[in-house]
C-alpha cells in the first residue's frame, strides 16, 4: 500500500513504530558510548540511527500535512495583542529568554497556583516553604549542579559575545540547506544527520564541525574553541566577595536542607511532604521555544519522604481506577504505541514501580483537567534506563503535545534515598527518621568491633566517620551482608573513597528485638513546571469561531480564567450604568474578577474582547432590565444565553465557578433567550414555560413575562 493510499491512522502507526526504533537505536548509541565499544561499533550504530531519524521525519512530514494546522500566527498576534505574554525589557530591545507576563496571564497564573495549593499541600496537609532564591556554593557542589549542569559554549573573541555550541551548528546547517535548495539528496541526508547529532558530539568534534561549516562570529573571526558552561547564575554573598553562591536552579534543595526541622514540626511522623512553589533560574546560553525555555521560571515541587522498604500510600485507593495514558521504555522501544490503563493495574503489573509514584501521577493528572488542559494531549512517559540517574528507581514525565510537539511539564522521580545521604556526608548531619513497630520484631544485625589503631593510622581524622559509616550499616544484617563477604572475599573493599580492610574490624550475626527502626527516607519528586504549563493551556484553550476565523476564543476554564465574567451595559443611559455597577459590585464582594465594559462599542464587538481574553460568561444590562430587573447571561463558548433575575447572578456565578454548578443546569432552570452577537437589540426570550409579552421600544423588541 502506498502512503497516498494509507490513512492517516495507518501512517500514524509507521511513525509511533519508526519513533521506537530511534529510541531503541538511540539507547543503544548512548550504552555503547558509555561502556567503551569500538570506534568502528558506534559509528555504524550512529548511521544507523541518523538513517532512522531521516525516515521518521519524512513520514512525520506526511502525518502532519494531513493534520489540522495549529494557527501560529493567529495565536502569536492575540498572546501578544492581549498582553498574555510579551517581551521582557521591550522598549530596550529585549533580551532573550526573558519574558513578562501581562494582566491576564498574570491572574491565570495566580489562579493555577492557587488551584495547586488546594489540589496538592491543602488536601494533602504538606508542608509549604518558601527558601531562598540565593543558594550557597557548598549546597549545589553537594547536589553536583556546580560540576554537571553544563551546556557547550563558543566565543567571538574580538567581540566577547557567546554562543551555545550545538546550536551554531544546526543554525549553520539550516542557512546551508536553505541557500542550496537543489542539493542532491543523499548530500543533503548526510548534512541533517549531523544536524541531529548536534547535542551529542564532544568538544573536539563540535570545533571540527563549526569550521567545516565555516561558522564565523558576528565579527567575522571563527568561533573559540568550545568548553563547557555552567548553566547557574553565579553572583557573591556580601561585599567582601569571598562567598561565592548562585541563584537556584531548582527549588528543592532548601527543603533538603531543611529535613530535620520539617521531621521535628511533623512530630517525627513518616511519610510526610514539603512542598514550595517559587523562581528557579537556567543562564540558557541560547533560549527557544518561547516559555518552554527561559532563563527565569515558576516551579511548583514536592518532596515526599517515605520508608524506602515501604512505598504504599494510605490514599491510593483513590485514584486506583484513575486511567492514565502510559508511555512505558518498553513500548518506546518497541510498538511505540501508548497504553491506556488504570493505576492500580500499573502497579500491579510492575510498570510503575510503587503506590506513592502512581498515586502522585493520578493527582498531577486530575489537576491538569482541572485547570482545562486537553486529556487527549497528555500522556506519562517513562525514563529509559540510558536516561535515568544511578540512584534512582523509577522516573515518569508528564509530557504535553504543543505545536512545539511532546513537551515534558511534570516529572515524577523516585529519587530513592540519594538527596537527604549526599547532604547527611557533606555536612555530618544525621538525616534519618524513625517508625515504631508494634509489636516489636527480631532482626537480624551485625555486631561490630573495631581496631581502633588500625582505623587511625589509615584514616586519622576521618575515621569517626568511616565507623560510623560502618555501624549504620550494620543496624541491618541485609544490609551489611555484602560488605562482609567482599571483605572475607578480597580483604578489602572501598566505601565512599575510604579503603577499608578484613583486618579493621570484626562481626557477627546476632538477632535483636526492635521497637522502632531507623532509615534514610526515599524521595518522591513531583516536579511541576508552571511556565511550561501556563503555555500549554494558553495553546490548549486557543480556537477561532467556526463561522468566522479572525474572531478568536481562549476557552479558559471558570476556576482559572483570569476574569469570570463581563458586565456589559447595553445602553449608556443613567439607569443601565446604575444597575451595571450594582451588579459589578456585588460580584467583587465575593471574590470574583470582572471586566466592566461601558464602551460605545457594538455589544457583539464588546463580547468578542471578552472572548478574546478568556472571559466564560457575560451579563448585559438592557432595557428589560430596567423593567423587570432580570439580565441576560451568555456563556462564551456555547455563545447560548439565559435570563435571569439579577439577585441571582453572584450566587450562579460563585457556584458554577467553584464548580458546585454546571452551565448546563443553569440553561436548564432559567428560560433560554435568543440574541444576534451584534447585540443591537435587547434578547429574545425563546423559553414556552410561561407566558410573554412582547413590548417595543426606540432600540427593538423583545419578551418580558407578563
Amino acid at each position: 500500500m502506498s502512503s497516498d493510499e494509507k490513512t492517516q491512522d495507518q501512517m500514524q502507526d509507521d511513525l509511533d513504530a519508526m519513533n521506537a526504533k530511534i529510541t531503541s537505536q538511540g539507547a543503544t548509541v548512548r550504552t555503547l558510548k558509555k561502556e567503551g565499544g569500538t570506534a568502528v561499533d558506534i559509528s555504524e550504530a550512529v548511521q544507523m540511527l541518523q538513517k532512522l531519524k531521516i525516515e521518521a521525519g519524512e513520514l512525520s512530514g506526511q502525518v502532519q500535512s494531513n493534520s489540522p494546522e495549529f494557527n501560529r500566527k493567529a495565536f502569536d498576534d492575540l498572546v501578544l495583542r492581549k498582553m498574555f505574554v510579551v517581551p521582557s525589557f521591550e522598549i530596550h530591545g529585549g533580551v532573550k529568554g526573558l519574558f513578562d507576563l501581562g494582566p491576564p496571564s498574570c491572574s491565570l497564573k495566580a489562579a493555577m497556583v492557587d488551584l495547586w495549593r488546594k489540589h496538592f499541600v491543602l488536601n494533602e496537609q504538606m508542608l509549604e516553604m518558601e527558601c531562598t532564591n540565593l543558594t550557597p556554593e557548598v549546597v549545589l557542589k553537594t547536589s553536583g549542579h556546580v560540576e554537571r549542569f553544563t551546556d557547550l559554549m563558543v566565543k567571538d573573541l574580538p567581540t566577547g559575545e557567546c554562543f551555545r555550541a550545538d546550536k551554531l551548528l544546526e543554525d549553520a546547517i539550516d542557512h546551508l540547506l536553505e541557500e542550496n535548495p537543489t542539493m542532491p539528496s543523499a548530500e543533503k541526508e548526510e548534512h541533517l544527520r549531523t544536524q541531529r547529532q548536534a547535542d551529542a558530539f564532544s568538544p573536539g568534534e563540535l570545533d571540527d564541525l563549526l569550521i567545516k561549516y565555516e561558522c564565523k562570529g558576528p565579527s567575522g573571526e571563527p568561533y573559540s574553541p568550545s568548553f563547557p558552561f555552567n548553566l547557574m547564575f553565579k553572583t557573591s554573598i556580601g561585599p567582601e566577595g569571598t562567598a561565592v553562591g548562585y541563584l537556584r536552579p531548582e527549588t528543592a534543595q532548601g527543603l533538603f536542607v531543611n529535613f530535620r526541622r520539617l521531621l521535628d514540626l511533623n512530630a517525627g511522623k513518616t511519610p510526610f511532604a514539603a512542598a514550595q512553589v517559587g523562581l528557579g533560574f537556567r543562564n540558557e546560553i541560547a533560549p527557544r521555544s518561547g516559555l518552554l525555555r527561559v532563563r527565569e521560571f515558576c516551579m511548583a515541587e514536592i518532596e515526599h519522604f517515605v520508608n524506602p522498604k515501604d512505598k504504599s500510600h494510605p490514599n491510593f485507593d483513590a485514584v486506583a481506577s484513575k486511567e492514565l495514558v502510559l508511555f512505558g521504555r518498553d513500548d518506546q522501544l518497541g510498538s511505540g504505541k501508548t497504553k491506556k490503563m488504570s493505576c492500580g493495574e500499573a502497579v500491579k503489573m510492575g510498570l510503575i514501580n510503587n503506590q506513592t509514584l502512581a498515586y502522585f501521577m493520578a493527582r498531577t493528572q486530575l489537576y491538569m483537567e482541572k485547570i482545562g488542559m486537553d486529556p487527549a494531549r497528555l500522556r506519562f512517559r517513562q525514563h529509559l534506563a540510558t536516561e535515568m540517574a544511578h540512584y534512582a528507581a523509577d522516573c515518569w514525565d508528564l509530557e504535553i503535545q504543543s505545536s512545539y510537539g511532546w513537551v515534558e511539564c511534570v516529572g515524577h522521580a523516585d529519587r530513592a534515598c540519594y538527596d537527604l545521604e549526599v547532604h547527611s556526608k557533606a555536612t555530618k548531619t544525621s538525616m534519618v527518621a524513625t517508625q515504631k513497630v508494634d509489636p516489636p520484631q527480631e532482626i537480624e544485625i551485625a555486631k561490630l568491633k573495631f581496631d581502633r589503631k588500625l582505623l587511625g593510622k589509615a584514616f586519622k581524622g576521618e575515621q569517626r566517620v568511616v565507623s560510623a559509616m560502618l555501624e549504620g550499616l550494620a543496624e541491618s544484617w541485609e544490609d551489611f551482608e555484602p560488605i562482609a563477604t567482599a571483605l572475607e572475599k578480597d580483604g578489602k573493599i572501598t566505601m565512599d573513597g575510604f579503603e577499608v580492610t578484613k583486618e579493621m574490624l570484626t562481626w557477627t550475626k546476632v538477632k535483636k528485638m526492635v521497637h522502632e527502626i531507623k532509615f534514610t527516607p526515599s524521595v518522591i519528586e513531583p516536579s511541576f513546571g508552571m511556565g511550561r504549563i501556563l503555555y500549554s493551556l494558553l495553546e490548549h484553550s486557543f480556537s477561532q469561531r467556526e463561522e468566522d476565523e479572525q474572531r478568536c476564543v481562549m476557552k479558559f476554564n471558570p476556576q482559572v480564567a483570569p476574569e469570570k465574567c463581563a458586565v456589559l451595559p447595553i445602553s449608556s443611559n443613567p439607569e443601565c450604568n446604575a444597575i451595571c455597577d450594582e451588579i459589578a459590585a456585588d460580584l467583587m464582594e465575593s471574590d470574583l474578577a470582572i471586566r466592566v465594559d461601558k464602551s460605545s462599542a457594538a455589544l457583539g464587538r464588546r463580547y468578542a474582547r471578552s472572548d478574546e481574553l478568556g472571559i466564560p460568561f457575560a451579563v448585559t444590562i438592557d432595557f428589560q432590565t430596567i423593567v423587570d430587573n432580570t439580565v441576560t447571561m451568555r456563556e462564551r463558548d456555547s455563545m447560548k444565553q439565559i435570563r435571569l433575575p439579577k439577585e441571582d447572578v453572584t450566587t450562579l456565578l460563585f457556584m458554577i465557578v467553584h464548580n458546585k454548578m454546571t452551565w448546563e443546569r443553569a440553561a436548564q432552570k432559567y428560560p433560554q433567550v435568543e440574541s444576534s452577537e451584534e447585540g443591537e437589540g435587547a434578547a429574545v426570550a425563546t423559553s414556552t414555560s410561561e407566558s410573554t409579552a412582547i413590548e417595543s421600544s426606540i432600540r427593538g423588541s423583545f419578551r418580558r413575562p407578563v
